[in-house]
């Protein structure tokens, strides 16, 4: 099953919306992708919520980029911020990125991010998200989506 960000985000509402906090709280965050022998590569990144869509951009011939290309899957991390305190909690989405080479879509990507010329522009299709806080100073809570699936979610002491 394909979904994009806005599918998710009708799915499960509240999650979407505090993920999309978690990722709006800081710039970079960590891309993990396949490198050409299926090891990790992990990487900075920016990320984008725009018109339902979970974006990446990234510098021409970037080797997250290329490694994107020949395997589209990935998973993001978002950053956890200053200190100790973990806040809404830790978020991360596994999923395929698609890359776009629609003039139109890139063009419209560039009047709201202004990103420096030229670069890769990947829409991603989340597969996973995933959110782990602590409740009450008690549980360790993770929240798990997929796309079809109810939310399920584990409580552990």
């Amino acid at each position: 099953m394909t979904v994009n960000w806005a599918a998710f985000a009708t799915a499960e509402p509240e999650l979407a919306g505090l993920v999309e906090e978690r990722f709006g709280a800081f710039t970079h965050h960590v891309l993990v992708t396949l490198r050409r022998d299926g090891s990790p590569r992990t990487s900075g990144l920016e990320v984008r919520l725009l018109h339902g869509e979970l974006w990446l951009g990234m510098m021409p011939d970037s080797l997250k980029a290329l490694d994107l290309r020949r395997d589209p899957r990935f998973a993001l991390q978002s950053n956890p911020g200053p200190g100790a305190d973990p806040g809404p909690g830790d978020v991360r989405i596994s999923g395929r990125a698609v890359e776009v080479d629609d003039p139109r879509v890139k063009g419209a990507y560039v009047k709201e991010v202004e990103p420096p010329q030229p670069f890769h522009l990947f829409r991603t299709e989340p597969t996973e998200v995933v959110r782990t806080y602590v409740e009450d100073d008690t549980y360790l809570v993770v929240q798990v989506w997929k796309p079809g699936e109810p939310l399920r979610v584990v409580k552990r002491k």
